[in-house]
């Protein structure tokens, strides 16, 4: 046998384990690819229920969305229009009512001052306070005699 038989020998014999182990390879990767193939196609059949069902959850979603988006609106309206009638028994009802009891207020002050007696005023406030009262007092005593105002005074003196 001769080099070059030897050299020519030792390639084939090396062509014939890299052709054996590529063979290999390619039965392994054979292999891996059906189960990614199986895995794909599982996948698949799991994944198109579950798209379905996403679906029907977002279309769900969507209407309940619409009788939020219907439920705010009457709610909106239903302030609208509860401040309106605030507003308006305010306008109506809150003007009067503060009248009466500013002059209720004035009504239990004359009267805890008459009943305390006179008493001079010592302070700067006190003594404005009186010249308050006096000119009211001089303003009541002008006024028509017949109104409302001039009977509750005339009630409150006595």
């Amino acid at each position: 046998m001769s080099v070059g038989e030897l050299a020519g020998l030792l390639v084939a014999v090396f062509w014939a384990v890299l052709v054996t182990l590529l063979a290999v390879v390619l039965v392994r990767l054979s292999k891996v690819l059906r189960e990614a193939t199986g895995l794909v196609a599982a996948v698949t059949e799991q994944a198109v229920p579950l798209l379905r069902d996403a679906n029907s959850a977002v279309r769900s979603a969507n209407e309940q969305l619409e009788r939020v988006d219907e439920i705010t609106a009457n709610v909106q309206d239903a302030a609208a229009d509860a401040k309106a009638l605030s507003s308006t028994v305010a306008a109506t009802l809150g003007g009067p009512l503060v009248k009466l009891a500013a002059f209720s207020y004035g009504v239990r002050k004359a009267v805890a001052r008459q009943q305390a007696g006179p008493t001079l005023p010592q302070q700067a406030g006190e003594r404005e306070e009186l010249a308050r009262m006096i000119r009211a007092e001089v303003r009541a005593a002008t006024a028509p005699r017949g109104g409302l105002l001039a009977r509750v005074r005339r009630a409150v003196r006595g």
